[in-house]
């Protein structure tokens, strides 16, 4: 096992920056994710850890090992892609045994390498067939065991459930949250899915734009976003935000309201605000209560009943759009009128830049 260092790491295209100076430790042992939307650099960066990609400045120690000009092959790292990349005319026994054969293993450690694999992974019983013969679910098993077979200091994932259907995604991830507990590997694992990255990983690590928005825990990022970015990024529904107007200031606490928006005082760590300063507020669907006597009202727009929640989309007297999250089934209807409340904690201050007070 491994940690990594990545010290101003950098890479362009030309003139063309794509990553722009990412500082970033990950620990022995620790489940990495990198989150963020499509072309925001994840899967560069990643690339750029694994040897796919040249990099443009900066430092990449792996261990105590500067590996900037080290080959892929000679940085102690295995990596899975989306595309499971199997050769069809093999069994999985010679899939999974094909790299420590061109490396001329024996063909007893061999044996015993891949066996240790498929035991791990649940597919001892899936050995003699022929990828065409497996599930997709299964396939990505037999990529994930031919990176085991390495035994790798670190192992890195570029979006490896993309291609799976929603029920194999949910049992596939929760595989390799066992593997991970299971072998203690250092693991980086890039996806475009935050719930994968919410239920998956020790550290969150949030780009946009090729710069780290914020790096913590899930819980740390879903409940005290560094931004805007994240805040509207991490979480599903979405945050919902009020451009609302600052009315006063008092000590650590700070009264806000809008068109759309009834006054709220919300409490802030440091109160730089002045009277008449426009800011952000925000509050997620799930923090929303219908109530007789809130401070949202607003028109139904769509209902999706779920059984266990009920989800809303309201449209407030701005025209912007809200969604709520109401515990239980609602029988709420397209056009009707709807009042809704929040509890002051639940809410969060952006400032003008965007950056979380």
């Amino acid at each position: 096992m491994a940690g990594l260092q990545l010290k101003s790491l950098r890479k362009s295209y030309g003139e063309v920056e794509v990553i722009k100076g990412v500082d970033l430790s990950i620990d022995n042992g620790e489940f990495v994710v990198f989150v963020g939307p499509s072309g925001c650099g994840k899967s560069t960066l990643l690339r750029m850890i694994a040897g796919l990609e040249d990099i443009s400045g900066g430092e990449l120690v792996i261990g105590d090992r500067v590996v900037n000009e080290v080959e892929p092959r000679d940085r102690g790292i295995a990596m899975v892609f989306q595309s499971y990349a199997l050769y069809p005319h093999m069994t999985v026994y010679d899939n999974v045994g094909f790299g420590l054969k061109l490396a001329k293993t024996p063909k007893d450690v061999r044996d015993k390498k891949i066996r240790d694999a498929a035991r791990v992974l649940q597919m001892e019983h899936l050995l003699d067939r022929k990828p065409s013969q497996l599930s997709g679910g299964q396939r990505q098993r037999v990529a994930i065991g031919r990176a085991i077979v390495r035994q790798p200091e670190v192992f890195l994932f570029d979006e490896p459930l993309s291609n799976l259907d929603a029920a194999l995604r949910v049992e596939t991830r929760m595989e390799i949250a066992k593997l991970h507990n299971d072998l203690g590997t250092t693991m980086i694992y890039v996806t475009h899915d935050q719930v994968e990255a919410m239920t998956l990983a020790d550290k969150i690590v949030v780009l946009d734009g090729g710069v780290v928005q914020q790096v913590g825990s899930p819980i740390e990022l879903y409940q005290r976003p560094a931004n805007l970015f994240v805040a509207g990024f991490i979480g599903s529904p979405k945050m919902n935000f009020f451009r609302v107007t600052v009315d006063a200031v008092n000590g650590n606490s700070v009264s806000v309201s809008s068109n759309d928006l009834a006054a709220t005082t919300v409490a802030v760590a440091k109160p730089t605000l002045k009277p008449g300063e426009t800011v952000t507020l925000g509050v997620r669907p799930h923090a929303l209560r219908q109530s007789d006597n809130g401070g949202v009202v607003g028109r139904v727009l769509l209902v999706e009943r779920l059984g266990n929640e009920t989800n809303i989309s309201v449209t407030l007297p701005s025209g912007t759009m809200l969604m709520a999250v109401l515990d239980g089934d609602r029988a709420l209807h397209s056009g009707e009128s709807i009042v809704l409340a929040f509890d002051a904690g639940d809410a969060l201050l952006f400032d003008g830049a965007g950056q979380a007070l």
